[in-house]
């Protein structure tokens, strides 16, 4: 099972959504693989960047390089996540994407991508394929009003809740077409697990409770 998580715009808390969804459904089966797209995931799980190659470069190869070369791409991460780390600043365009798109979508464990924002390239190949396309938004009109122009059209919609904003679920699901099934609110343990790198190790009680009808 694919999901892919994205958004519009940029500090939508995406990663940290494609983390805590790793990590959830690396505990309730034999591990899940984590594909960064973004560039981000390393940081926030509190890896060293991976030194060797990545994505973009099994991207970049070309059909020199065969399809099983990309799981010896894999790094260990914790709790269970395998990680398939970008590797690049970018990962490049072409139909290598579709194929990089076939092949999570074929993989037997769940596999959980970070697309970033307004995914391109193999990242929109990837969000296109997903069996579960999963929008990571704040209740912002700018972002909700590039969301419903998106070629991208989410399944379900995480919402990020910010105080003060004066749109509410409802307003979200008008916007984009897709229900809301995961509201997740301000919670300063989640910034400071972000910050010491340990949220793949030690999620916080109200991130799980806020995901675990999107695993």
């Amino acid at each position: 099972m694919l999901f892919a998580c994205w958004s519009t715009k940029g500090g939508s808390g995406t990663t940290v959504v494609a983390v805590a969804l790793a990590s959830l459904l690396a505990r309730h089966g034999a591990g899940s693989l984590l594909v960064d797209l973004a560039g981000d995931v390393p940081a926030v799980l509190g890896m060293p960047e991976p030194d060797g190659p990545g994505i973009a470069g099994w991207l970049a190869a070309g059909d020199g390089v065969p399809a099983d070369a990309l799981p010896r791409l894999e790094v260990a991460g914790p709790g269970g996540v395998r990680v398939l780390p970008l590797g690049a600043s970018v990962a490049p365009a072409g139909p290598r994407g579709d194929v990089l798109a076939a092949l999570l979508g074929a993989d037997p464990r769940p596999v959980i991508a970070d697309c970033g924002t307004a995914p391109s390239g193999a990242a929109r190949s990837v969000a296109l394929a997903a069996t579960h396309s999963i929008l990571v938004v704040r209740p912002c009109f700018l972002a909700l009003r590039k969301a419903g122009r998106s070629p991208v059209q989410p399944t379900v919609v995480v919402l990020v809740r910010e105080p003060g904003r004066s749109l509410g679920a409802a307003d979200v699901e008008a916007a984009v077409g897709a229900p809301v099934v995961a509201e997740v609110g301000f919670d300063v343990s989640v910034a400071r697990a972000v910050d010491a790198g340990t949220l793949g190790q030690r999620l916080p009680r109200a991130l799980q409770r806020s995901l675990r009808r999107v695993a």
